[in-house]
């Protein structure tokens, strides 16, 4: 951990406004963000994405404002209803109804009783959503959506469906490696384990994607709009078509050649050509307190 708060500070020295972290079996999203959180002090962080399964909405409830309170404007919970097998498999809860399980989690959520002093500022919260319901449901009861593992045509797809003004904090795996064979081995990778959950190749097949391209590793087509590979320009160009398509944010999940490495350099490389730090006026804002502005994010495990 406290190698990731050091990164953490890293990120916020190149300019990167927010970090956003996944749970699944790793650290406890709360207890990970509240440290990354002491160890900077301008950082945003988003968890992406903190299963309610995990914690009934009361307890999620007491942690969002919790940490809200101690760091003012600086924390986005992302909160989704996970997969079955690690609803069902792994935690023993019923996994047949997860739209309704949303559904009724986020007002109790929200109207939880707290007891202690309130945060100053108003508690965030965006949804990992993918399809038309989920999207919906994000733009009418919280702040957006963090789609993930999703074409540019997604994106397009989940700005009509949601509307202008609700956030859009789309994730974006990056290669930066200009060899075709080599950018694609590392990005099948990183998309074996999520080509074998339904909730993500039942949204690939929305956008014209088929079992086919799903097979073995995933084809050449579905990994090139899965992961952008090549040098900084054709990674800043892939960022700049999520905006295009309605992104008001747009985090990178940068692949190094070995998983387990954490791409530091690669994040100081993309910085220049993301526009990190720079804040250019004329980019779609998902709030002037926030600043979750162009592509000034940054993903890490």
């Amino acid at each position: 951990m406290a190698q990731a708060q050091e990164h953490a500070i890293e990120l916020e020295e190149m300019g990167y406004s927010a970090l956003w972290i996944p749970e699944a079996v790793g650290r406890e999203v709360f207890v990970s963000s509240t440290l990354l959180l002491s160890a900077t002090s301008r950082l945003i962080l988003a968890p992406g994405i903190a299963n309610i399964y995990a914690r009934d909405p009361f307890t999620a409830g007491a942690a969002w404002r919790t940490v809200t309170s101690a760091f003012p404007d600086r924390f986005l919970l992302g909160l989704g209803v996970s997969h079955q097998i690690m609803v069902e498999g792994m935690r023993g809860h019923d996994y047949s109804r997860p739209f309704s399980t949303m559904q009724r989690y986020l007002p109790v959520m929200a109207d939880a009783i707290f007891t202690a002093v309130p945060p100053t500022t108003t508690p965030r919260r965006v949804l990992a959503a993918l399809g038309p319901k989920m999207l919906r449901l994000a733009a009418e009861t919280t702040d957006g959506a963090h789609p993930y593992f999703v074409p540019v045509e997604h994106t397009a797809f989940a700005r009509e469906t949601m509307g202008e003004g609700p956030w859009l904090c789309v994730e974006q795996a990056v290669c930066l490696e200009t060899d075709p064979d080599r950018a694609r081995t590392i990005a099948r990778g990183h998309m074996a384990m999520y080509l074998t959950l339904p909730n993500y190749t039942n949204n690939l097949k929305r956008f014209g994607f088929t079992d086919a391209d799903i097979a073995d590793g995933g084809s050449d087509r579905l990994v090139d709009a899965i992961v952008a590979w090549g040098d900084e320009a054709a990674i800043a160009g892939r960022v700049a078509a999520h905006h295009a398509a309605g992104a008001d944010h747009v985090c990178i999940q940068v692949l190094p050649p070995n998983p387990t490495d954490v791409p530091v350099d690669t994040w100081r490389r993309l910085a220049p050509a993301l526009g990190v730090g720079s804040y250019a006026t004329g980019s779609r804002s998902a709030g002037s307190t926030y600043r979750l502005t162009s592509s000034h994010s940054a993903r890490c495990g």
